[in-house]
């Protein structure tokens, strides 16, 4: 029996021996290559950018990072068991070990989530992430660390964030920039209307604000940044209410026919978006901000601004994106304006100025509709393809009534000049365009192609009614007329153009952290344009002024040939090569005065380098310096070699050698959040440095009026000129401080700039000099949840010299001072305030020193207390006034504006919301890109 049992257990092992060896001998040999691919996100589902990531196996070692989305693609890993080492800074590395399948071609791993690391100077706890990261390109402020009270919307968040300024208009800045257009989940919201979005959308759905340099889709693609960025504002839902849907609905009426009404809803679903806005109002511009700073135009406006947005994602690799936005506006103002024309006297040493004195009543009413559709389609994991076609339509009308008082003390002599005018003009643009992006990347990592082919036309016609009337005083009365006469002009204007624009991008990888960059663009512009002039006689006959016909096409051809070197690793990520721009300006036009066609060459050639650099200690701490340049081309009519006397007292004389300008311009930025400390301080500075500006030489003729004694007018010939060394330096700065877990928040901010402007008068080239300096502090003091008060005080100087002889020096000086509040009780009344009072010098006799006092109530209504009656009066001591002094080369101008801002609204406002929780698909939490977007 034993032996039996030996020789059976030996037979059945040696069957196993032999049926593994058949299975060694049948089963494929190990892959040679293979793709490894996965995502590294944070503790919140965001990918992390720039991570760094190391494969070592036995045959490899392999270093790359992230991209913006914190995907990460290793190409031709040689064995499938391999260690990968995670690291970026401000998180805890991780190292994993990967057992795979060697026959396996493309390796997906799991999603490798980093956690927060802080090294603690001293015992204060830290929950999750920093307030404030910075990224390329970005800064993230992380929403849940800025407690707004129930129901508020994203203004109300936006102006607890450090370096973040929210106007009461909705306009919106960041160190001193504006915030051009406004996203949510990375695509543009409301036709990317920032004031829309911000006094919209509720604050309890933002998980993060982000301010993003944009450079296009393009670059945010191939990486190739090319000219300035446009500031953007990108908000991420949170998760868990990104499904789901938001209503609002606000109606208030109040004296003087004042009303608003504001209409909201948003239906999300993960990529998803439904929006339609609805905004009408009757109220006062121009009025005053918590801050002390005039917002908006002088005047009251009607306003209707609804819009439509529809976004989706069709399927995996099919994303539509469409808005429609109307707007209109009747905006009525009376402006009383007084201030000085500077000149260049015949010797240089006496005084040529004429001061003026100007009123005038203007109504101008304006609409216009905008339509845009965006198509993205990931044709392949190789290949994109992104269309966008747009429609834009616009109408205005404007009346305009008033009359200009001008005394002159010229070389030539006195003179006293009565201007009455009306005018009237209609203006009516059609335009329409196509832009067609396509882009291809290959097997090679990081390298692609790309191309981007736009084709945009606009038509726009104007039609115009002026009659003026002039009359010519003896002396500084108007009891002695010299001489009257009046000029009634019809004039017709036809404007069409048409852009075609092309940029070709490739880059060629050198390894895992550099780059050779190509890029070719070309913008060729025509114009075709036609102004034809009538005059109205006395008995009301029409009569056609050829030689006021002005007839003319031309192009503008501009193409930038770049080549860069691109580095990007850890810490240091900069570009750095040259760009080449070439532009050609090329057309011809009617000379009415001998009935000929005359053509008009203007070729240029500048090669400028391109230099961009950041450094990043950390990822709340960061450095960036930038240069652009930039051309722009004469007005063509400033370009042809005839004289327009449309004006008898302004005659243009063209110049047909005009060089295009060109700007340089150079930007740094220097930020730094200590979190631990709660305390944040940032610098920028921007200069620039104009070549061959465009400027206007005014030439004063005298021209005889009257005799014993001999009494002239002016008439001013206008010539136009280049000019080099115009130059604008302007710096920021922002510095906050957090206390008692963001109760209070100590915020100071300023700004300090210097522009050197050349200018020519009478054939004599003089300089304008502008120093500004403005110094604001502002704290936010919110000890409970229940009372908040914000005081604020500010001191803006503005100094200008002119070096023409007589030409009065000004200094301009505002204090400001203001407080607004909010204070619940009785859980769900609410008292709110602001008082500003304004301490103007340097604009004579205007009322400058205003005290404006605005004041309402609320009351919270049911167990959501999401039904709220309002009451609201504004500039209840009927102070508020709308002034500003402009100050050019020519001149200064102080203004005064109406202001009819004594007014109450009483209404009420309603929420609705119900959300349904994180996305998912198949069951699986839908991952997100870096701009909040769901990864289907």
């Amino acid at each position: 029996m034993i032996i039996f049992s030996i020789l059976f257990f030996s037979v059945r092992l040696f069957a196993q021996q032999a049926a593994t060896a058949r299975a060694k001998v049948n089963s494929p040999p190990p892959l040679p290559f293979r793709q490894v691919s996965g995502v590294v996100q944070d503790s919140v589902g965001y990918g992390v950018e720039m991570a760094t990531i190391k494969l070592i196996s036995a045959q490899d070692s392999i270093l790359i990072t992230t991209d913006k989305n914190g995907i990460f693609v290793l190409e031709n890993v040689k064995v499938a068991t391999f260690v990968l080492t995670i690291s970026e800074l401000g998180y805890k590395t991780v190292v994993r070990k990967y057992l795979n399948n060697d026959q396996a071609s493309k390796i997906v791993l799991q999603p490798i989530t980093l956690r927060n690391q802080y090294n603690e100077l001293k015992p204060v706890n830290i929950n999750g992430t920093p307030s404030i990261v910075y990224k390329i390109d970005t800064v993230e402020y992380r929403s849940s660390d800025y407690k707004v009270h129930a129901n508020a919307t994203v203004d109300e968040l936006l102006k607890k964030m450090e370096g973040m300024e929210v106007g009461a208009d909705g306009s919106l800045t960041y160190m001193g920039q504006q915030i051009k257009k406004a996203n949510l989940n990375g695509k543009p919201f409301a036709g990317g209307n920032v004031a829309q979005a911000i006094q919209t959308l509720p604050a309890d759905i933002v998980d993060r604000a982000q301010i993003i340099d944009d450079y296009g889709e393009q670059a945010a693609r191939t990486g190739i940044k090319d000219g300035p960025s446009t500031k953007t504002l990108n908000l991420t839902t949170k998760a868990d209410k990104s499904i789901g849907t938001y209503g609002s609905l606000t109606t208030q009426v109040g004296n003087d026919d004042r009303y608003n009404t504001l209409l909201n809803v948003i239906h999300l679903d993960a990529n998803q978006q439904l929006t339609l806005i609805g905004k009408f109002n009757n109220i006062v511009t121009g009025i005053a901000n918590a801050n002390g700073n005039r917002v908006g135009s002088a005047g009251t406006a009607k306003t209707a601004t609804p819009s439509l947005g529809y976004r989706d994602q069709w399927d995996k690799n099919i994303q539509v994106n469409a808005s429609y936005v109307y707007n209109f506006i009747d905006n009525l103002a009376v402006n009383n304006s007084f201030g000085e024309i500077y000149s260049y006297g015949q010797n240089g040493l006496i005084k040529n100025t004429s001061s003026f004195n100007s009123q005038s009543t203007t109504d101008n009413k304006n609409e216009g509709h905008n339509a845009s559709v965006e198509i993205e389609y990931n044709i392949d994991k190789f290949n994109y393809l992104q269309v966008t076609p747009t429609f834009n339509y616009t109408n205005s009308n404007s009346a305009s009534d008033g009359s200009t008082d001008n005394i002159s003390n010229f070389t030539t002599g006195f003179e006293h000049r009565m201007l009455k005018s009306v005018i009237g003009n209609q203006n009516n643009n059609r335009g329409a365009g196509i832009t067609v992006l396509y882009q291809h990347i290959f097997k090679k990592p990081k390298r692609n192609f790309s191309i981007l082919i736009g084709i945009n036309t606009s038509n726009n016609i104007a039609n115009g009614d002026k009659f003026t009337n002039y009359s010519y005083y003896a002396d500084s009365t108007r009891n002695t007329l010299i001489k009257d006469s009046t000029a009634h002009l019809l004039t017709k204007r036809t404007n069409l153009s048409t852009n075609y624009n092309t940029v070709i991008t490739y880059v060629e990888p050198i390894n895992s952290f550099s780059q050779f960059q190509f890029e070719g663009k070309v913008n060729h512009n025509v114009y075709n344009n036609n102004a034809i002039a009538d005059t109205v006689l006395a008995s009301m006959q029409v009569v056609e002024l050829t030689r006021l016909a002005n007839i003319y096409k031309y192009s503008f051809t501009e193409t930038r040939v770049a080549f860069n070197y691109a580095y990007n690793r850890n810490k240091l990520s900069f570009s750095i090569g040259a760009s080449a721009i070439p532009t050609v300006l090329a057309g011809d036009k009617i000379n009415q005065n001998t009935n000929e066609n005359v053509s008009t060459s203007l070729t240029n050639l500048r090669v400028i380098p391109v230099i961009r650099l950041q450094y990043a200690w950390s990822n709340t701490q960061r450095f960036s310096l930038a240069y652009s340049g930039t051309n722009s081309i004469p007005d063509f009519q400033q370009l042809q070699p005839f004289t327009d006397r449309s004006d008898p007292n302004n005659i243009i004389m063209g110049n047909p050698d005009l060089k295009p300008a060109f700007t340089n311009t150079i930007y740094a930025s220097y930020n730094n959040y200590l979190a631990n400390s709660r305390f944040s301080y940032g610098f920028n500075i921007n200069a620039s440095d104009f070549r061959d500006q465009t400027v206007n030489n005014i030439v004063q003729v005298p021209e005889l009026i009257s005799t014993s004694p001999n009494k002239y007018k002016t008439i001013n010939e206008i010539f136009y000129a280049n000019l080099s060394g115009s130059r604008f330096i302007s710096a920021n700065y922002t510095i906050s401080k957090q206390l008692a877990d963001r109760r209070y928040n100590l915020s100071l901010n300023g700004n300090a700039s210097y522009g050197y402007t050349l200018a020519m008068s009478n054939d004599v080239i003089y300089h304008n000099t502008n120093w500004r300096l403005n110094e604001r502090f502002g704290p936010r003091i919110n000890p409970t949840g229940d009372f908040e008060v914000n005081p604020y005080i500010a001191y803006d100087v503005i100094r200008t010299f002119t070096t023409l002889a007589g030409a009065t020096p000004t200094l301009l000086q505002t204090i400001s001072l203001a407080v607004d509040s909010k204070m619940y009780f009785f859980k769900n009344w609410q008292v709110n305030y602001s008082i500003t009072k304004s301490f103007i010098n340097g604009l004579g006799d205007l009322n400058t020193n205003p005290l404006v006092l605005n004041a309402g109530f609320q009351k919270e209504f049911s167990q959501r207390k999401n039904l709220v009656l309002t009451f609201n009066i504004y500039d209840l001591l009927h102070q508020n006034n709308f002034t500003q002094q402009v100050v050019t080369a020519q001149g200064v101008t102080n203004t005064l504006s109406n202001i009819l801002s004594r007014y109450f609204l009483v209404g009420f406002r309603l929420n609705v919301q119900k959300w349904g929780g994180t996305p998912k698909r198949n069951g699986k939490t839908l991952k997100r890109k870096g701009d909040g977007s769901f990864i289907y």
